[in-house]
């Protein structure tokens, strides 16, 4: 057997841990002749036909994890809900203020502290006397109430991806990423002006990170498929607030 000269096996080494630290520290693919070798294929086709297909993915799951920024009507709210065919739960902020949604079919309930309820219900003793009643307790929403329609939206998985993954102007594709350790092709709207999404290109398809267009926040998705229980409070945690809430 002819013995490899020690300066080559040397760089051999070198090299191939190079070509590691690339894949596993970046999810790119350099040392590669075909960064999609392994993948679901999704990375070789269009712009267009990538987002059609991570949008097909995306409505046939049963569930999903979604958290982030979302900025809409000039506030930022910031999400971090799950959700499924039935409804979904989970946390929102808003103005320093954190409350709690859970929806069940068409029951929406909202939980908060006493802070919450009394800058929505005013300033005042009977204010304060109201907010302390409601602390801490799920309130369910009237679906009259305009609080209904404006927060059952966080809780609506086809609702919010309808709205979400739909990036702007002119498709094309941005290269090789990585998520969360996974692999990912990116495409954007009007070279990013107009979103960015990447796309998983190990398993199904599914997005994985979200950049809204005109910086209107950044959402990233995991646990899709992964389902979950949906359990209505219990009546000693539950409160009806009456016919409609305060302003909020």
């Amino acid at each position: 057997m002819t013995a490899i000269p020690q300066g080559r096996a040397r760089r051999t080494v070198v090299v191939g841990a190079m070509c590691a630290l690339v894949v596993t520290g970046t999810g790119l693919t350099g040392c590669s002749e075909d960064p999609d070798a392994g993948t679901n294929g999704v990375g070789k086709l269009s712009a267009a036909q990538i987002q059609s297909k991570t949008r097909a993915a995306a409505g046939s799951a049963h569930a999903l994890r979604l958290s982030g920024n979302v900025v809409t009507s000039g506030r930022t709210y910031r999400l971090d809900m799950r959700l499924n065919s039935e409804g979904g739960s989970g946390s929102v902020t808003a103005e320093g203020t954190t409350f709690q949604l859970l929806r069940i079919g068409e029951e929406l309930y909202l939980k908060a502290g006493a802070d919450f309820w009394t800058q929505a219900d005013g300033k005042g003793e009977d204010s304060d006397a109201a907010a302390d009643k409601l602390d801490g307790k799920y309130v369910k929403v009237p679906s009259g109430d305009p609080a209904y329609k404006k927060f059952s939206g966080f809780t609506d998985k086809d609702v919010l991806l309808d709205g979400l993954l739909t990036l702007h102007g002119s498709l094309d594709t941005d290269g090789h990423h990585e998520q969360a350790g996974t692999r990912t092709i990116r495409i954007t709207g009007d070279k990013g002006d107009g979103g960015t999404l990447d796309v998983s290109l190990e398993g199904q398809p599914y997005p994985l990170r979200l950049a809204r267009a005109g910086g209107a926040g950044t959402l990233t998705f995991s646990a899709w498929g992964k389902n979950f229980p949906l359990t209505e409070p219990k009546k000693d945690e539950t409160v009806d607030y009456g016919k409609q809430l305060p302003p909020s």
